[in-house]
């Protein structure tokens, strides 16, 4: 199974971003940054795939940042050479946890049961380097992975 996903948890001002290299034993290479310098990367993306998180609506009161994020996940369409799928948060936890309420700690969990652990700088685990947005980028490319026909 060849494939080279790249997935991204948008946010306003930065983004998590992961490449899923799934061959045998996947590599995990992953980022927090700016959103202009992902708009860059995705022009230049060669990536099989690219996935992102969708906001979705919940019947609450949202602020200025989701609107913004809603911007952002735009223009990052917008700036793929491959069109994205779209997943939405609720969809990706209860693929991962079993359960739509499943809180960050808990993806988190499921991914390192999934790919390995995080390792030391010394020996670096398959998760190694991943943090903050990038476990949520992360979610996005394991649920994408699960969900996609790959051919070699």
């Amino acid at each position: 199974m060849a494939c080279k996903i790249l997935a991204i948890d948008p946010g306003p001002t930065q983004s998590g971003l992961v490449l899923l290299h799934c061959l045998n034993e996947p590599l995990i290479d992953s980022l927090v940054l700016d959103n202009e310098n992902l708009l860059r990367i995705l022009e230049l993306n060669e990536s099989d795939s690219v996935a992102i998180e969708m906001i979705a609506s919940y019947g609450m009161a949202v602020g200025k940042e989701v609107f913004e994020t809603c911007v952002w996940i735009g223009r990052f369409i917008q700036a793929s050479k491959v069109p994205p799928v779209r997943y939405s948060r609720q969809e990706i936890k209860l693929h991962l946890c079993g359960s739509p309420r499943a809180k960050d700690a808990n993806i988190r969990q499921a991914l390192i049961d999934l790919y390995g652990p995080q390792g030391t700088k010394a020996k670096p685990g398959p998760t190694y380097g991943v943090k903050s947005h990038a476990w949520a980028a992360l979610a996005v490319a394991a649920y994408h992975h699960h969900h996609q026909r790959w051919t070699p």
